[in-house]
């Protein structure tokens, strides 16, 4: 049955996991596993779970005493122009996955045992999150918000510049609730998780430590490799077909690049890509419209553009990025150019 301390229930629905809706009830609930010494994973989430958010938490089921997972929509990561009001709620669905996980946990001594699922999941208001208030208008926002200075700007951050404020703020808000001692990010976002790293260790943060933020490689599909995302929950039967465009066209540079060719001639044999599918889709009939936002290679350390002419990263490893419209469904993705050790695990 769910647990929760909020003052109406009914609006939840029931599941084995413990719920916990405000700040007091899940600090209760963390203080208990901090005198009890048991190490906390956290996977934070906006819901409509797919195997890509569940391959986080079994990664934290298996390292972690317990795992917490959150689900809120963040409205300060949404520009006013942006789907907030559709963006999938699935609250049910998503709580059913969660009791499906199991992960046999690599932790030895007395807190060794198989974990089922995850131990709590925190699922606030939008009150809860911003006694304030909150609108989706910059201008208007009144209350503390982060901005990580210098990374927020470029690749996502283009289109999408008040993003990464949105994004770290309520990062910061969580991980002060949560208090992780592992946190889990996907690789797909991958200037988001590298972004969250820099603003741990900047923050001085001891929950999670920078060493403690985890980024994971994306989870694809088996068949496309398109990567999974809540949002291929709005591609039409036509989209889905021409999606994995964006990934064939960052695979097609990735070689390019790994034969010597310069960052602007690997870039353009990308963007051949995105026309040659766009003329096979008008060719067969498929009503479907595609229009590639940017494709862009940027230092993984510094977000840097590389130079045109460049031909490789001077040591650091390069970040392969591009976001592409199908219809009206933005899809993002992304290859590390290099070794990647240091940055994935």
């Amino acid at each position: 049955m769910a647990t929760t301390s909020s003052n109406s229930t009914s609006h939840l629905p029931e599941s084995k996991i413990p719920i916990f809706t405000t700040v007091a009830s899940y600090r209760e609930w963390r203080e208990k596993a901090l005198r009890n010494g048991q190490s906390v994973g956290f996977v934070p989430t906006m819901g409509a779970l797919h195997e890509g958010h569940l391959s986080l938490v079994r990664r934290s089921l298996s390292e972690n005493d317990l795992t917490v997972v959150s689900i809120f929509v963040n409205p300060a990561q949404f520009a006013p122009h942006e789907d907030l009001s559709s963006y999938p709620r699935t609250l049910p669905g998503d709580l059913k996955l969660l009791e499906e996980q199991n992960a046999q946990s690599s932790i030895e001594g007395p807190n060794s045992c198989e974990v089922r699922y995850p131990a709590a999941v925190f699922v606030p208001s939008v009150q809860e999150m911003y006694p304030l208030g909150i609108v989706q208008n910059v201008s208007e926002q009144k209350g503390t918000f982060i901005e990580v200075k210098g990374f927020s700007h470029q690749m996502e951050g283009q289109t999408r510049p008040t993003f990464f404020r949105g994004v770290a703020t309520v990062v910061t808000k969580l991980f002060n609730v949560i208090q992780p001692t592992n946190a889990y990010f996907g690789q797909k976002d991958i200037q988001q998780a590298l972004l969250l790293k820099r603003m741990v260790t900047d923050l001085l943060m001891a929950y999670p430590t920078p060493q403690n933020l985890h980024i994971i490689p994306t989870t694809r599909d088996p068949t496309t490799g398109l990567a999974l995302s809540s949002r291929n929950l709005y591609l039409t039967t036509a989209g889905r077909q021409v999606a994995p465009t964006l990934r064939q066209a960052l695979v097609a540079a990735a070689e390019a690049w790994s034969e010597g060719y310069t960052k602007e001639e690997s870039i353009a044999k990308a963007k051949a890509v995105v026309e040659e599918n766009r003329k096979e889709a008008s060719e067969k009939g498929l009503e479907v419209e595609l229009q590639l936002d940017y494709i862009e290679m940027n230092d993984s350390k510094t977000f840097d553009v590389l130079d045109p002419e460049a031909k490789e990263s001077k040591g650091n490893v390069v970040i392969l990025s591009g976001a592409l419209y199908v219809d009206k469904t933005r899809l993002i993705d992304n290859i590390l150019l290099g070794n990647t050790t240091g940055i994935l695990g």
